[in-house]
């Protein structure tokens, strides 16, 4: 009889081994005998990710086997599970180690899908009725882990987790076994060739996508009309605009000649001169969905490909755990981040003057913290040159992200001038950088990006009421369509149920559960697009696919086209999470919106034209 350990992954167990003493590597598990820990033998076990998947149609139905209209839809009246073929042995060596077991640590991944994978594993090796606790950690790092193990929690605790990652698993099912069924043979029918996978998540995704396309094919370009006033005072010149544009030439030409301005010289008056001393905060630290976001705009790396590196990074326990969706940390981490400075300038090549000695509320606020805590670095040292080239960047990032959390704020002075002209007013805002802050930071970062505007020329120095001469001239523009997504703009959008918004803080103000997907699946999800040749990513541009635009003209109008419902669906699953919703009403909803689709999309597919007869 002993204790077992269940791990996601080989990886994960063998890190958890390094921290206890008195170990010894077995076929498929490690043995533990370690009394500061455990008051018997411990066997550290693992799956491979999922050892255990839902089972196919047509082992619930043999009709469910052929692609047919007349079988739909497929509904179990319960989900069954059973072994992935490659994992047999593995599944069954971990069974004979559960059934023996006095009691299970769950020791997944400390997240929805983690918990999922591990009672799954559990459910199906007939070990359900065993003692369970639950290691929840943010780092594997040797003094985390053992901290981890001494604070073991409740595994009950964590049952609503998996009920809401497995209702996610049952209901992703569901819509992907029925309305890839319903929409491949539809559009069969119209002589395009399928199949055609439709999936809860990633078709709302691929509208949002064909919905931007669509906007920046329809754009109509219009000219626009504007005055520009070329000032030029005793000290230097500088270029103002008026601020209404005109949709005219003529337009434009009346409101001047209403103030009797003639175009070319003008006598002028600097009317007023507003100085205003300006600063800027560092940035919040990363979560997955930030991290990813700037690693696409300044190194071009897909959101997946940074998952993967940070993941990396996660088991050689130099970062924590990476799959978070908060930009916060506790008075626990801030303290260790702050004894380790200088490691951390050191492994990043910086040296850093320190404003910022405490916590500041924007980055340290334990009430913000719930599953897991920003993206910082461990405790760790760090050889960096043992580390690849995309590894040491996204390292890089973490630590200069967190290192800028300690540093001065980015301190400019923003100059408004007024010029008057016979009434008609021309403007100019510059900014004067006074001290550079937390940018100093990322001074190799910011080379690669676009200068600000307005940090041109500084203006010359002059007074209010001093005289001036405006050279007035007419520029002609076009409106711009709206810009088209990159892979990281796309994951930001998805965050927030396409809520396509800029600014940080505006973004934060949104409900962070009204997005689509997770932030561990949402990588995984563009992927998807891909695989399914539904988008094509050209130099960092996301294009969608004719194949793509074919199944987003057959979906739309219903719920599958609607980000907005995706986010109240996993809104709904955040409060299965939190042991206030029912998988029962939330699957009950899901079949429901099914049969309204096989009742809706027919109608609405043989509307559609077959372009060119196959895709």
């Amino acid at each position: 009889m002993s204790i077992v350990i269940l791990a996601e992954k080989p990886s994960q167990g063998r890190a958890y081994a390094e921290a206890f003493n008195h170990t010894n590597k077995k076929g498929g598990y490690i043995e533990v005998n370690d009394r500061r820990f455990f008051n018997q033998k411990a066997l550290i076990t693992w799956g491979f990710g999922h050892l255990v998947e839902l089972v196919e149609p047509q082992d619930y139905k043999e009709e469910w086997k052929k692609w047919s209209l007349k079988t739909l839809p497929v509904f179990p009246d319960q989900f069954r599970f059973q072994v992935a073929k490659d994992k047999r042995k593995q599944f069954n060596l971990v069974k004979n180690l559960l059934q023996s077991a006095t009691e299970i640590i769950v020791a997944t991944d400390c997240d929805r899908e983690g918990e999922n994978i591990a009672r799954s594993i559990i459910q199906l090796a007939g070990a359900a009725n065993k003692p369970t606790k639950r290691l929840w950690i943010n780092s594997l790092e040797t003094d985390e882990i053992q901290k981890g193990f001494r604070r073991l929690r409740e595994g009950n605790h964590y049952i609503p987790l998996y009920r809401e990652a497995q209702t996610r698993q049952f209901s992703d099912w569901l819509v992907g076994m029925n309305a890839s069924r319903l929409y491949t043979l539809l559009l069969q029918q119209k002589g395009l060739r399928g199949p055609f996978s439709v999936g809860r998540v990633q078709t709302p995704t691929l509208y949002l996508i064909y919905k931007r396309q669509k906007e920046i094919e329809n754009f109509k370009p219009e000219p626009f009309y504007e005055w520009i006033g070329d000032t030029t005072v005793k000290n230097g010149h500088f270029e103002a605009i008026h601020r209404k544009r005109f949709p005219s030439e003529q337009e434009a030409k009346n409101v001047l000649k209403e103030h009797g301005v003639a175009e070319g010289e003008n006598k002028g008056v600097i009317q007023r001169i507003e100085k205003v001393q300006k600063r800027t905060k560092s940035p919040k630290l990363h979560s997955l969905s930030s991290l990813q976001s700037k690693a696409n705009k300044l190194w071009k790396y897909s959101p997946s490909e940074v998952l993967k590196i940070a993941q990396g990074l996660y088991e050689k326990k130099l970062i924590s755990y990476p799959r978070t969706d908060t930009h916060f940390i506790t008075e626990n981490e801030f303290a260790y981040l702050k004894e380790r400075l200088s490691d951390y300038q050191n492994a990043a090549g910086i040296t850093l003057e320190v404003a910022y000695p405490n916590a500041q509320k924007r980055f340290v606020d334990g009430s913000k913290v719930q599953e897991h805590y920003a993206i910082i670095p461990t405790k760790q040292p760090v050889n960096i040159h043992s580390l690849s080239d995309k590894e040491r960047t996204i390292y890089r990032e973490v630590i200069l992200t967190t290192l800028a959390m300690f540093a001065p704020d980015y301190e400019y002075e923003e100059t408004k001038v007024v010029v008057n002209v016979n009434g008609f007013l021309f403007e100019k805002t510059g900014k004067t950088e006074r001290k550079k802050g937390w940018k100093a930071i990322f001074a190799k970062e910011e080379s690669k990006t676009p200068q600000i505007k307005g940090e041109e020329a500084p203006l010359p120095i002059m007074t209010e009421g001093e005289a001036c001469t405006v050279a007035v001239k007419m520029k002609e523009g076009m409106t711009k369509p709206p810009k088209p997504f990159t892979e990281g703009r796309l994951i930001q959008v998805m965050k927030k149920a396409g809520k396509d918004i800029e600014d940080e803080e505006a973004r934060e103000m949104l409900n962070r559960t009204e997005g689509i997907g997770t932030e561990a699946t949402r990588a995984a999800i563009i992927e998807t697009l891909k695989h399914q040749k539904y988008i094509e990513v050209k130099k960092n541009i996301v294009h969608i696919t004719e194949k793509g635009k074919t199944l987003c003209r057959a979906v739309e109008g219903t719920l599958l086209s609607s980000p907005e419902m995706t986010g109240k669906w996993e809104r709904y699953l955040f409060k299965i999470g939190n042991g206030q919703g029912s998988q029962d009403i939330f699957i009950q909803r899901i079949e429901k919106f099914i049969l309204s689709l096989m009742e809706n999309a027919p109608r609405h597919v043989i509307q559609l034209e077959a372009e060119g007869g196959g895709i």
